[in-house]
């Protein structure tokens, strides 16, 4: 019976020991910060780097005039050295991404890093007096300008066909 005993302290000491380690997990779990609110997307200014590729570029730039306040502008990019490219991302009102892209890269080639594998469709849409093909695909969609010569004009993101729609509605060429 001598044995029994220290067969019963030690379980007790473990179970002991269980009980203090999910006290110290309750207690670091309350002082953790918890927060599953999507992490607030900086507004960038993009006028300088629009009026740099405006100068710089071989093509007359895309930029939107005339959007809501509610889309905001998120990022922006002109890479004179890589095919005249110019990206300017937004964020539009429902939170979704929508990006303007052009380039004077080979002008599938450039569609599909853009637009990131989507693929055309056989709709086309009349917006602003211009005419945009469709392109669907698994990550973004996509709306390509049609009879562009010397670069490449695509609205793409994650946002619905009606905002791409709006964003290829909005754009001034210069």
């Amino acid at each position: 019976m001598a044995g029994s005993n220290g067969k019963q302290k030690s379980a007790r000491d473990m179970i002991l020991s269980l009980g203090l380690i999910m006290i110290a997990a309750g207690v670091i779990y309350l002082f953790i910060p918890h927060d599953d609110h999507a992490p607030d997307i900086k507004r960038v200014d993009y006028r300088v780097e629009l009026l740099t590729a405006r100068r710089a570029a071989s093509y007359p730039v895309a930029a939107p005039e005339g959007l809501p306040e509610s889309w905001k502008a998120t990022s922006v990019r002109f890479q004179g050295d890589k095919f005249d490219a110019w990206h300017l991302g937004f964020q539009d009102p429902d939170g979704e991404y929508v990006a303007v892209e052009q380039s004077t890269q080979k002008r599938s080639t450039f569609i599909d890093e853009a637009s990131q594998g989507a693929t055309a469709t056989k709709t086309s849409e009349e917006i602003g007096g211009r005419t945009w093909t469709r392109y669907t695909g698994g990550r973004y969609d996509a709306l390509v300008l049609q009879d562009t010569d010397g670069s490449t004009t695509v609205v793409t993101g994650t946002a619905s066909f009606d905002r791409l729609m709006k964003m290829a509605g909005a754009l001034k060429m210069t």
